[in-house]
């Protein structure tokens, strides 16, 4: 049975390095140990671009060498002196060494480098064969119309067929978002029978270099800007040979401005201009002549420089640099997060993993790794649509995350904040968001109606009307309303705000949920090659025996509604009979009254964290439990122990912290830490989207 996949395009400019990162995810996250192969690459192995970009997203172990078969030169020189199966030979013995050490290897085939991509080609798909490799071929869907694509298809196949190639699939990429229904209905139409084929749209995004791959193209130097300024793409550029006022005409929205170095009055221009709402979001400024504005200049531009345009410099001159930027395509690179969710987005929403990875093998892990857990989270998240709100709107990891949630499509989001404010943040970040909606609790007419209904779920405990007024202009209350109205399913909030400031509107006006006593957390810890849940480390001080029954089952639920079967340790500082104290007694009281109330949940306790997590110690402390030595879900018997063991298992052993996720409420509010990235946003908003959807039956 083969342990590899070899994707190849028959032609340039096919979008293959997209669906080769949609594969390598895709089949990650079934838990697979997945290797990665490049038959030649251009120059090194450390400077091909999909090597790179594969073995820093997923931590592959291989040294960059292992990942290649050799360099174009060395095959060009192989193939000229007629060592034609010398060469094939030698990408044979690199890609078994790596195959021997991996469940899989996907396979990149070369780049349309030579001048004759036929034989390219063809060359890929005898390479794929002498691996023993079922090929999935990438058809160029670009400029295309059906017609078209039919022919390019149609003769696909025939070649394939000619040399006798297994064929695992057929993804046309880059294609006519108009033409998608139709392209759709066609391809199973041209296909082999049983030989599944995908249809998958451009991305505005993927096709347009960023500011940094520019950068790196043209080995420029750093001036200014941040590291996520340099992930804008650029969408045009533009020489500004003319005079201030003419050239602020032709600037367009993600423009490249290139220009001299001692042109200040383009410099400065360029920088106001994207400072201004009258003028559209400038992606960069490219300095040419090894030229650099005069001091006085500078001394005028070093507040300024503190702005979100990206400016670097070149040796060469305008016209020279002009020619090697136009030269420079799209691709995908480690550091391009936006264009990276991009192309996930696209491959996720019109691929189907599993008819491929059915094809290759059979078998699959039963462990949940972080990248499995992630995968299937946003994959869940994405299959019964949800609306949440996002407070924060004016925060940049918000609105970053923000992007990357929609560039995926994993929910609808609304932003809370002054619409003009959140916007311009928006715009001076380069961030694409025109399908988020932004309220302004402030103006809003639905002030008011919340205003009301808060001021009769809240009258007993003494608020009055014009009190619960003033409260609906807090975004934490408004956007907790817009929950508990059924305006958005879930919200999450925290980067800014403190624990209390989210979580105490849920209380007032959510509630908890029948047969919950207590609202309680939940820690998922993403370690190296598992995920584990850990509660309550955020809200509950000094729990009850009852309450820690509660927060278990919560726990317990919780895991089970995001993929992770609960097996649940109850934890003290001792296991079984053998401690006695008041504490002790409080866990081994709560864990018989969640056997009581749960009877098919697998629970142990009390039991030391040791005899929970190593099945050498759980072998000698609690032999033959289902739990000990093997558990998922493990409950703290106080806040003061969950807290710090998680942050000691955070910083010690580098595993991601995925919370705090709040249980127990009729409707789902979570909270972020103040020190939350980007990803861990985007983690919880799609753990908020899952638990509305469990919470009202949707699967």
């Amino acid at each position: 049975m083969s342990k590899g996949i070899y994707i190849a395009s028959a032609e340039p400019e096919s979008g293959k390095l997209a669906v080769v990162l949609g594969v390598m995810e895709l089949l990650l996250a079934q838990g697979l140990r997945v290797g990665f192969f490049r038959p030649v690459v251009r120059e090194t192995a450390e400077k091909d671009v999909a090597i790179r970009l594969m073995s820093t997203r997923y931590a592959l172990m291989p040294s960059f060498e292992a990942m290649c078969g050799c360099t174009a030169e060395t095959a060009n020189e192989l193939i000229g002196h007629d060592r034609y199966q010398e060469l094939h030979a030698r990408i044979l013995d690199q890609y078994m060494a790596l195959e021997s050490q991996h469940d899989l290897v996907v396979c990149a085939g070369t780049d349309y480098v030579s001048a004759a991509p036929g034989f390219e080609f063809d060359f890929n798909v005898e390479v794929a064969n002498n691996l023993g490799c079922p090929l999935l071929a990438v058809v160029k869907g670009l400029h295309r119309n059906l017609d078209q694509v039919s022919n390019a298809v149609s003769v696909l196949l025939a070649s394939l067929h000619q040399k006798d190639c297994d064929l695992l699939a057929v993804i046309v990429n880059r294609t006519n978002p108009e033409l998608l229904a139709d392209a759709v209905s066609m391809l199973p139409q041209l296909l082999p029978e049983g030989v599944p084929g995908y249809i998958l749209p451009e991305h505005p995004l993927l096709g347009k270099p960023t500011v940094d791959q520019i950068a790196q193209a043209l080995g420029a130097e750093w001036i200014s800007g941040s590291k996520e300024s340099r992930d804008q793409e650029v969408a045009n550029f533009k020489v500004a040979a003319m005079e201030l006022p003419h050239f602020l005409n032709y600037v367009e929205e993600g423009s490249l401005i290139i220009t001299p170095g001692d042109r200040a009055d383009i410099v400065l221009g360029t920088l106001l201009a994207d400072a201004s709402s009258a003028y559209p979001h400038v992606a960069g400024l490219l300095l040419t002549g090894n030229l650099r504005p005069a001091d006085q200049v500078q001394r005028l531009l070093s507040g300024l420089l503190a702005s979100s345009v990206p400016v670097f410099g070149v040796a060469t001159d305008t016209f020279t640099t002009a020619m090697n930027v136009s030269a420079v395509e799209g691709t995908l690179l480690a550091a391009s997060n936006r264009k990276i969710s991009a192309a996930l987005g696209v491959f996720e929403a019109n691929v189907r993993i599993d008819e491929i990875s059915k094809r290759i093998t059979g078998s699959h892990s039963v462990k949940i790794t972080p990248l499995m857990f992630e995968h299937e989270l946003i994959r869940r998240a994405r299959s019964v649509r949800k609306h949440i709100v996002l407070p924060e709107g004016n925060d940049e990891r918000i609105l970053r995350a923000a992007e990357i949630i929609l560039l995926r499509d994993i929910v609808d989001l609304t932003l809370l904040g002054k619409p003009d404010e959140v916007r311009a943040k928006i715009s001076s970040l380069g961030l694409t968001l025109e399908r988020v909606s932004i309220i302004d609790p402030v103006s809003s007419p639905l002030r008011e109606q919340f205003a009301d209904a808060y001021y009769q779920l809240r009258q007993h405990k003494g608020i009055s009307q014009e009190l619960a007024y003033d409260t609906m202009a807090d975004v934490s209350y408004f956007g907790t309303m817009l929950v508990h109205h059924q305006m958005a399913d879930g919200m999450v909030s925290g980067a800014v705000h403190t624990t209390q400031h989210t979580i105490r509107p849920g209380f007032e006006i959510i509630k908890t949920k029948p047969g919950c006593a207590i609202v309680s957390s939940v820690f998922f810890m993403c370690l190296a090659d598992r995920v584990l849940v850990y509660g309550d480390c955020a809200v509950n001080p000094n729990p009850t025996s009852e309450q820690l029954a509660d927060i278990a089952i919560s726990s317990a639920e919780t895991a089970m509604n995001l993929g992770i079967e609960p097996r649940v340790a109850m934890l003290s500082y001792s296991t079984g009979e053998s401690g006695k104290g008041e504490d002790v007694e409080r866990v081994r009281e709560a864990t018989k009254l969640v056997r009581q109330r749960r009877p098919e949940l697998k629970i142990e306790g009390p039991i030391q964290y040791d005899a929970a997590v190593d099945i050498g110690v759980a072998e000698t402390k609690m032999p033959g439990s289902e739990v000990a030595g093997h558990a998922t879900v493990f409950i703290f018997p106080d806040l003061n122990t969950g807290n710090n063991t998680y942050k000691a298992v955070q910083r010690s052993s580098g595993a991601v912290a995925i919370g705090p996720v709040l249980q127990g409420l009729n409707k789902p509010v979570n909270d972020l830490s103040r020190g939350c990235l980007v990803a861990d946003i985007v983690n919880t908003v799609a753990i908020t989207a899952v638990q509305a959807q469990v919470q009202v039956g949707q699967p």
